[in-house]
Formats: C-alpha cells, structure tokens, sequence
C-alpha cells in the first residue's frame, strides 16, 4: 500500500502569496485596467484606477484560495499542481479558509466604500461564480466546465468598465464576451497536454471523456468563434483600424496553432497553443488601448 507523504514544513508568505494564483490574477488585472481604460476618452482618475484594481484583485484572489483548498485532494495528484500549499500541508485548511475571508471582505469594502455598488456586487457573483459554482460543482461534474465556468473568469474587463462608469454599457461586455470565448480553446489546449494527469485526479475534462481528436476539432471551432467575436469591437465603431488589424494577425496565429494541434505532428503543440494564448489575450487587450488613445474617437461608455 502506498502512502503520500505530505510536507510540515512551515507556511511562509510566498505561500500564502501562491494561494492567489498570483499570475492569473495579474493577467485579469491588466484586462480590468484597460477596461476601465476604454471606458472614458481621457484618463481614469487615480483613485478609481488603484483602489478598483485593488479590490477586484483582493477578490480574486480570495477565490484562488479557496479553489487551492477545495482541489487539495485532487492537487497532490497532478504533476503540474502536486507541491501547491495546501495540498503539501504548508498551509492549513483553516488558515487558508481565514485568509480567503480577509482578503475578499477587505476587496467587497473597498469596491463598496471607494467605487461602486454594481462593481462590488458584480464582483461578488463572479467571486462565488468561480469558487463556488465552477470549483466545486461544475469541474467535477460535466466536461463543459470551462465553457460554462468561463462567465466567471470573462468578468475583469467588465468590472473596470462599471468602476469607472457606474452602469453596464455594451462595449464593456463585449470586452467579457471576447474573454469568454478565448477560455474554451485556452483551457482544452492544457487539458490535451496534461490529460494524464486530469485522468488520474478523475476530473471530466474533455479529452478525458470525449477523447483528445475530439478536443482539438472543438479548439479549433471555439478558436474561429474566438476570431469572429474578437472584431465585434470594430464592427460596433468601439475601435478602429489598427485594432482591427492586430485582432485578425493576433487570431490567424490562433488558428495556426490549432490547426497545428489538429494535425498531430508536433507533440508540444499543446502546450504551445497554451502559451500562445495567453499572449495572445495580452497583446489583443493592449492594442485595443493604443487603438483607444491613438486611433479611435472617444467611445461613448463615459
């Protein structure tokens, strides 16, 4: 019989730091600063730009932690999350339940007290949409978790938009819907690539329930519906040229490393098409913000 055989060691702050998912949450902050960004044709006031992404960061990061503590028994399983703090013992579940608290009740005070009603409620759905609904029902339950998960994480560029504007405006979900889109063929192109490891921790992602060529055909449907919605922003008069023209060479790559993937020839192409996603999300978001301020008229979302 085998046992595992968990760390004591003592938790540090890099742990507790880790328990944020701090890159994702990064990722997130940049498109919630540029959402506020596009929202107004000049600067957003400081206060809004800092304390709003202070809060909706707190937020997110409360819900990272508690998706560490409901995947524990799951983590120490997978290669690629095994030495996560609460999985090893380094961080004790009760340490880490009070530590989730703080930081979303301390993110929920700044956002009521500093920007907005909307925003702060709009902030807490998405909180309890990715640590509640998707973290412990819907990864586990249907091989559509991403797809229907992914409202939660489509949020950020969103929630800039209500920090600094106060209301909802088109624009600003369709900002969420690009985002929405990309996660489908972000997430299946690390789940094809760790497959192994999702199998062992019984988690129903797709290539383990529908099989990986399967996976690939829908990563590259999700990718065109991905290329369609991302020119939606020039369509509406949102953004100009130079937006439109990274969008269609920054979603031909995207297709390329599907295609690439489909074909079955290079082994990491998995992985690869993991990678390029995220710059891709990176590199849409800000030349929308060049396009913003050096192309396109002010947008009506003030």
């Amino acid at each position: 019989m085998s046992v595992q055989v968990v760390s004591v060691q003592r938790a540090g702050w890099r742990d507790y730091y880790e328990l944020t998912k701090p890159r994702v949450v990064m990722l997130m902050i940049l498109t919630s600063v540029i959402g506020m960004l596009l929202a107004v044709p000049g600067m957003v006031p400081l206060d809004t730009l800092l304390l709003g992404n202070i809060g909706i960061a707190l937020c997110a990061g409360s819900a990272a932690t508690v998706n560490h503590l409901v995947d524990r028994h799951i983590d120490i399983k997978m290669a690629r999350t095994t030495n996560r703090p609460i999985a090893r013992g380094r961080v004790e579940p009760h340490k880490a339940v009070l530590f989730s608290l703080v930081l979303g009740v301390t993110g929920m005070g700044i956002l009521l007290a500093f920007i907005n009603a909307l925003t702060a409620w709009l902030t807490l759905f998405s909180l309890l949409g990715y640590a509640v609904v998707y973290t412990m029902f819907l990864k586990r339950a249907t091989p559509q978790n991403i797809v229907i998960g992914g409202l939660a994480g489509a949020a950020p560029p969103l929630l800039g938009w209500t920090a600094v504007t106060g209301d909802l405006h088109g624009h600003g979900l369709l900002l969420a819907l690009i985002i929405f889109a990309w996660t489908p063929p972000h997430f299946w192109a690390l789940a094809v690539h760790r497959r192994d490891d999702y199998a062992k921790a019984e988690i129903p992602m797709l290539p383990i329930t529908h099989g990986v060529q399967y996976t690939k055909v829908h990563i590259l449907l999700y990718t065109f519906i991905l290329f369609a919605v991302s020119l939606l922003p020039f369509a509406t008069a949102m953004l100009g040229w130079l937006y439109l023209l990274g969008a269609v060479v920054l979603g031909l790559g995207f297709v390329y490393w599907a295609i690439e993937m489909l074909r079955d020839r290079n082994p990491a192409a998995g992985m690869e098409t993991f990678k390029y996603s995220i710059v891709y999300l990176m590199a849409l978001f800000c030349i929308m913000l060049l396009d913003h301020y050096l192309i396109a008229l002010p947008t009506s979302g003030a």
